[in-house]
């Protein structure tokens, strides 16, 4: 018995021996055997090395302050903190597809003028008194507002207000840096022409008219901001008549008024209101999705990890993670996300479950 296993191991050491030098042979040729990743590559559900991660907005404001004395927004071009993922630390993303940043503008500084392809978006969280220039349309921004900067669109930042303005940044770059289709322009002016009044293309295409020669269907939304004290009646109109998802509380989405699309094809955004005392039923999807707190106190619960989240607090689900919200404040609670969840759609890929 003992000879029969001994010449077992020995066979198997043979095998193996002849299989890696087959594998050193062929890799001189650039090739290498499916048969030894193939488990890894096609899982039978998603996997990730992302990991639920919250950041507390006061601790991340007295850093960004800091930030404001080590280096200026000219110096920097965008004066931005990265808000890592620790479970993928060193690539700049906050999930596989999404970069997210709190950018900080402090009074009398201008962020100059550039253009790239990623796609951006703009959660206002702190301050008054700043503008995100894009297209030509100077928008002031305010706590809530959700700013686009679409794909390769103008845009520059300025503050000539009295106090520092502070906002999160969501882009595409992960995707577009995928792809290998990165782009980017500067202006020789450190500020783009403006001809249109603030709030000018919500006016224009949001109030349920449409200037006539508008193309019939754009992949992105022609709106510049969508202001939070337009959206939050919103939600309060929903609460009233008792819309409120048991997932999601009460929820709307960020549209295209001219297809009902979403917003950007790589990025899809949310606002929802959470009663005081609500506790969601569990949810998941294959899209990660980045939340920040405009209102209220609560936790969400990610795979039984809490997060403890307040005011202006940024935190993140990976794909596929379980997680529901719980309200824990005195009072509602109302919720920024954004994911790359229409990309997901377009390529047919997107699933939620329970």
């Amino acid at each position: 018995m003992a000879v029969a296993t001994t010449e077992a191991a020995g066979a198997k050491h043979n095998i193996e021996g002849a299989r890696q030098a087959y594998y050193d042979k062929i890799s001189k040729y650039h090739l290498a055997p499916l048969w030894e990743v193939l488990r890894g590559l096609v899982t039978p559900e998603p996997k990730t090395q992302m990991v639920p991660t919250l950041w507390k907005f006061p601790e991340v404001e007295k850093l960004m302050l800091e930030a404001g004395d080590v280096i200026t927004a000219e110096e920097a071009e965008r004066r931005v903190l990265v808000l890592e993922n620790p479970g993928d630390p060193g690539k700049s993303r906050i999930t596989n597809s999404l970069f997210a940043g709190i950018q900080l503008i402090l009074p009398g500084e201008v962020a100059d003028a550039h253009q790239h392809v990623a796609s951006a978006i703009r959660f206002v969280l702190k301050g008054n008194g700043a503008y995100t220039a894009v297209e030509g349309e100077k928008s002031m921004m305010e706590h809530g507002d959700f700013i686009i900067t679409a794909n390769w669109a103008p845009h520059d930042h300025g503050n000539p207000g009295k106090e520092p303005v502070m906002w999160l940044d969501v882009l595409d770059m992960p995707t577009i840096n995928h792809f290998q289709a990165s782009f980017a322009h500067h202006f020789d002016e450190k500020m783009q022409n403006v001809d249109h009044e603030d709030g000018d293309s919500f006016e224009r295409f949001a109030t349920g008219v449409l200037p006539d020669g508008m193309p019939a269907i754009q992949n992105r939304s022609p709106v510049i901001n969508y202001p939070y004290k337009k959206m939050k009646p919103i939600l309060d109109r929903l609460k009233k008549t008792g819309d409120v998802d048991k997932r999601f509380g009460a929820r709307v989405r960020y549209a295209n008024p001219i297809n009902g699309g979403p917003v950007l094809p790589t990025m899809g955004a949310n606002l929802a209101l959470l009663p005081k005392g609500f506790k969601g039923e569990p949810y998941r999807s294959t899209d990660g999705m980045v939340f920040a707190v405009a209102e209220g106190q609560g936790k969400t619960i990610v795979d039984g990890k809490a997060l403890d989240w307040n005011v202006n607090d940024v935190f993140v689900v990976p794909p596929w993670k379980r997680y529901h919200h719980e309200v824990t404040g005195s009072g509602d609670a109302v919720l920024f996300s954004i994911s790359d969840r229409p990309a997901q759609e377009a390529l047919g890929i997107w699933r939620e479950g329970h």
